[in-house]
């Protein structure tokens, strides 16, 4: 029987972190993450866990030591948000490259300059090259779910690399919904025991971690990287299907919803898809073909199913919630017109950045988007594809 339980999207994160009890916490404040090692802490003091919890000096300090403890064997996680992912930069790319299997909690919020402590994706978007796996929430119980996945998927033999479980701050994090919780036992033996092959503290083959990598070397390791992203996609894939007939609760890189017959769709993160999916049934009500499509996992990147799921769309938008400052388009754009590149009948594409710095991105928001997608569709005439919307005076 599963819990019924009303959580916010933080303490949903540090409840499953305390039924999977891992070995290392490295963790630094910052809003809106700070509650996820706030509330953590409160369990390692009553002795619910047996986890040693280090707070240290900054979020670059954070994942040294989460890099530390991975290398020894240990299952290491932290939380963390905007400035303090940026300041972790140096050391999400060594935590990818060096194979350590880490689990951050990134509760995502806008990067400063100027200072604002709200919600879009810039943060986790920055990183997204780092070489992280990336998996995204729209409310509070994917949240939940998505962290007792993440460690599974990471910490597989073929895979071994970082995890981020992304959800919206203060929107998810803080807001409380009712919630789904598994029992302890079920989630720890989902989980499973860490059991790294190879460690620095392993007494029968010794290891070196992060050492000097020269020309003849380096390319082949960077590969090794690329093909783990490659193999994650089966791995999440059977992750999934485990955990869904575990809990009931199925999931997919992607959702699609309403698309059966959609001629106008858009293809959106996060916690946006919720206010989305009530305008798409609304417009559906009025008897127009439109649908939508929510990523859940951003890297690897689903290319194959986005391309399946929008044959038949004439003309779909992009929605991100972070800009590239490329004068092109957002990341999430850029990553499905690269996927569409050579496939046939593709749709019109649009891009439109919404929501920055916490913007209210309402339902009436989201159907002015599908308004103009009707345009396009009228005159067969994109126009400008780089678009913002929610902006004063545009």
């Amino acid at each position: 029987m599963s819990i019924r339980e009303r959580l916010s999207g933080n303490e949903a994160i540090a409840y499953c972190l305390k039924q999977i009890n891992p070995d290392v916490m490295g963790a630094f404040p910052i809003t809106p993450s700070t509650e996820i090692p706030q509330y953590f802490s409160a369990y390692v003091a009553n002795g619910e866990v047996d986890t040693e919890f280090v707070a240290v000096e900054s979020e670059h300090s954070a994942m040294s030591c989460c890099i530390g403890a991975e290398a020894a064997g240990a299952r290491a996680v932290t939380a963390t948000s905007s400035c303090g992912l940026a300041l972790m930069w140096e050391m999400l790319y060594i935590a990818a490259s060096c194979r350590l299997p880490i689990t951050l909690a990134c509760v995502n919020r806008t990067l400063s300059g100027p200072i604002n402590i709200n919600n879009d994706h810039s943060d986790s978007m920055g990183a997204r090259d780092a070489g992280w796996i990336q998996i995204y929430a729209e409310n509070n119980q994917e949240a939940y779910d998505n962290m007792c996945m993440a460690m599974r998927i990471g910490e597989h033999p073929d895979v071994m690399l970082p995890v981020m479980v992304c959800q919206d701050g203060f929107i998810t994090s803080h807001a409380i919904e009712n919630i789904e919780l598994l029992e302890d036992e079920k989630v720890k033996a989902f989980v499973g025991e860490y059991k790294p092959a190879e460690y620095l503290l392993h007494p029968d083959h010794p290891v070196a971690m992060g050492p000097y990598d020269t020309q003849p070397y380096y390319y082949e390791h960077k590969y090794q990287q690329v093909i783990a992203m490659e193999n994650a996609k089966e791995v999440i894939a059977n992750v999934f299907k485990e955990f869904g007939e575990m809990s009931g609760r199925k999931y997919d890189f992607i959702e699609k919803y309403m698309m059966d017959d959609a001629e106008e769709a858009i293809v959106i993160i996060g916690s946006s898809a919720g206010t989305a999916k009530e305008a798409v049934k609304r417009l559906r009500a009025e008897g127009k073909k439109v649908g939508l499509i929510k990523l859940r996992v951003f890297r690897p990147f689903p290319a194959a199913q986005i391309v399946e799921a929008l044959k038949g769309v004439k003309v779909v938008a992009i929605m991100d919630k972070a800009d590239s400052f490329n004068a092109n388009g957002g990341p999430l754009f850029e990553e499905v017109c690269t996927s569409l590149i050579g496939e046939e009948n593709i749709p019109k594409v649009v891009n439109y950045i919404y929501g920055i710095g916490g913007r209210d991105v309402s339902v009436e928001t989201i159907e002015e988007v599908f308004t103009n997608l009707d345009e396009i569709l009228k005159t067969g005439n994109v126009g400008q594809k780089y678009r913002h919307i929610g902006v004063r005076g545009l």
